[in-house]
């Protein structure tokens, strides 16, 4: 389910992957990258329709069923995760430029740029911060 709703966001916001670059996040979504996050789903009656991960004071993915975008699940999520963890660290594909847009909607700033991925491949990456609400 989870890795179906992966292909689903990745398909409708990722066209600057290579199809084999997504078959390799794909086939390591499910084995590595999962397992290392605490999951928080959303749900649409009893659909998963998105789902976030965190891992200590960053989140690490945050992806909505190409069908259920604009619902307010991903803001949703964000935002939960905003209040649990002040200061929320996010890396997004500077390449994603609506992704972009909808973190610095939620008031993240940014505050690094990578010229790679974290697996080192040529998808640059922008660093943000939630600010800290006093």
């Amino acid at each position: 389910m989870l890795e179906r709703i992966w292909f689903s966001a990745v398909e409708a916001t990722h066209d600057f992957l290579s199809a084999e670059d997504v078959e390799h996040y794909r086939s390591r979504l499910v084995s590595d990258y999962l397992p290392v996050v605490d999951l928080t789903v959303a749900e649409l009656g009893a659909t998963v329709i998105a789902f976030a991960g965190v891992a200590d004071d960053r989140l690490e993915m945050l992806f909505v069923d190409a069908a259920h975008r604009g619902c307010g699940a991903g803001s949703a999520l964000l935002l939960d995760a905003m209040n649990r963890i002040p200061g929320l660290l996010v890396d997004v594909n500077e390449q994603n430029p609506q992704a972009v847009g909808f973190y610095r909607h939620h008031g993240l700033v940014q505050i690094g740029r990578s010229s790679t991925d974290g697996d080192g491949r040529p998808y640059p990456l922008l660093h943000l911060a939630a600010p800290v609400r006093t």
